[in-house]
């Protein structure tokens, strides 16, 4: 027999029981397209989440105070035995931001940003009132450390933070909920009952989880500490290296200024954290990568039993049409015939079943599932229609040679 007549009797056999085999080619769509859209959430969570990293850019340092630090004594002495007491953790100043800026101690940092924030600022305009999730008061460096590019109007200047000047720069949606369709630039506004004149709009950096990254407005040091949070410590400093690859370097750095500033030992427990956001991305990458390859594992199961499913489905067909078998074998059909015929069946049933599976992937992916958009990755998609594939051919070996095998004498008898 040619391999267009084994086509034949395959398609035959198939469409003889077209809801048998319509079952058991859903078992096989489930199981590709679940590898699939779960291969493509775990891609799509990876990508927002490196997405959100990478906004403040790889080569820069976040220091924030850490209440289980200290180790200092009293004189800030670090050369001193550890057996004295203990002084308290000490919080960032300003002095320490202006610290970090010495050149000749820490020559892999270009720009300091102190930064203090107060949240859930009222801001008012003309009846209009909307609650602004974070208020930061910072150096016009941060603008470039923090990766807040300017839309319209202008940033504030190092001019504008010596005079402490109350200016202020929002993002899209405070300018949206104060001003609408106005123009915000050049408008007084009331933050917390303190005048504040618009001066920039922040470009759109969407959400973030579950905070809004338009929802800030950034104004000068000074202007913030007078009016809203005092001169008392800093919430974070933001430190920008001269590159990627100087991060790790630039936070050695900053770690040795800060331990002589706080009265640090050297084996003492520092009293500050520093963010390195090159390192977060690395060990971020690696984590979602793992999660991404555990959810497709996790998926194959279904493909599995998919399989499971063709080689009970083909041993009743080999069952059903054993007297059948019996007669072709009986008028001459060689044993390679029969046996091409059952493993034909199978593969078509797997194929159909695969490539069923990848429509149905790609149209869901293109919708937002648990608040994640899938990113599919045509590997996957590779992988899942040669596994199902090769299910095919696998599972259903065994129905195939148990038809092949089958003596034609005893066929015929089988009723």
């Amino acid at each position: 027999m040619n391999p267009l007549e084994i086509l034949r009797f395959a398609l035959k056999g198939l469409v003889a029981n077209k809801l048998r085999s319509a079952l058991t080619t859903l078992g096989i769509l489930i199981g590709v397209a679940a590898v699939i859209l779960l291969v493509a959430v775990g891609e799509g969570s990876s990508q927002s989440i490196t997405q959100n990293i990478q906004r403040l850019g790889a080569n820069t340092l976040t220091i924030s105070s850490s209440t289980t630090g200290g180790g200092g004594f009293p004189g800030g002495g670090a050369g001193r035995s550890n057996s004295g007491p203990r002084t308290q953790a000490r919080q960032l100043t300003l002095a320490d931001a202006k610290a970090l800026t010495d050149r000749a101690q820490l020559p892999s940092v270009t720009t300091v940003s102190p930064i203090v924030t107060a949240s859930s600022a009222t801001a008012t305009f003309e009846g209009a009132s909307h609650s602004i999730a974070q208020l930061v008061g910072t150096y016009p460096s941060y603008f470039e450390a923090a990766n807040k590019p300017v839309a319209q109007g202008q940033y504030f200047v190092n001019a504008d933070v010596s005079a402490a000047r109350k200016i202020v720069v929002i993002g899209r949606t405070v300018a949206e909920n104060l001003f609408g369709a106005q123009d915000p630039i050049g408008k007084a506004v009331t933050i917390s009952g303190v005048p504040f004149t618009v001066v920039g709009v922040l470009k759109e950096s969407g959400s973030s989880g579950m905070q809004d990254a338009d929802d800030v407005a950034i104004a000068p040091l000074p202007a913030v500490q007078q009016s809203l949070t005092g001169f008392g410590s800093l919430s974070q400093i933001l430190v920008q290296a001269t590159s990627a690859e100087a991060a790790t370097t630039a936070q050695a750095e900053i770690t040795a200024v800060l331990n002589q500033l706080h009265g640090i030992p050297a084996t003492g427990t520092a009293d500050f954290r520093i963010l390195n956001q090159a390192t977060l991305q690395e060990t971020v990458s690696a984590a979602t990568g793992t999660f991404t390859v555990l959810l497709g594992a996790v998926a194959a199961i279904s493909l599995l039993v998919g399989g499971i499913g063709i080689t009970n489905i083909m041993l009743v067909t080999v069952t059903e049409r054993t007297r059948e078998i019996g007669i072709r074998k009986a008028i001459g059909a060689p044993r390679g015939a029969i046996l091409g015929q059952f493993l034909l069946e199978a593969t078509l049933l797997s194929l159909v079943g695969g490539l069923s599976g990848v429509a149905i992937a790609v149209i869901g992916a293109q919708f937002t599932i648990a608040g994640i958009e899938p990113v599919i990755v045509p590997s996957s998609i590779v992988l899942a229609l040669g596994v199902s594939v090769g299910i095919g051919l696998f599972f259903g070996s065994y129905p195939a040679n148990r038809a092949a095998k089958l003596r034609p004498i005893q066929a015929l008898r089988h009723e």
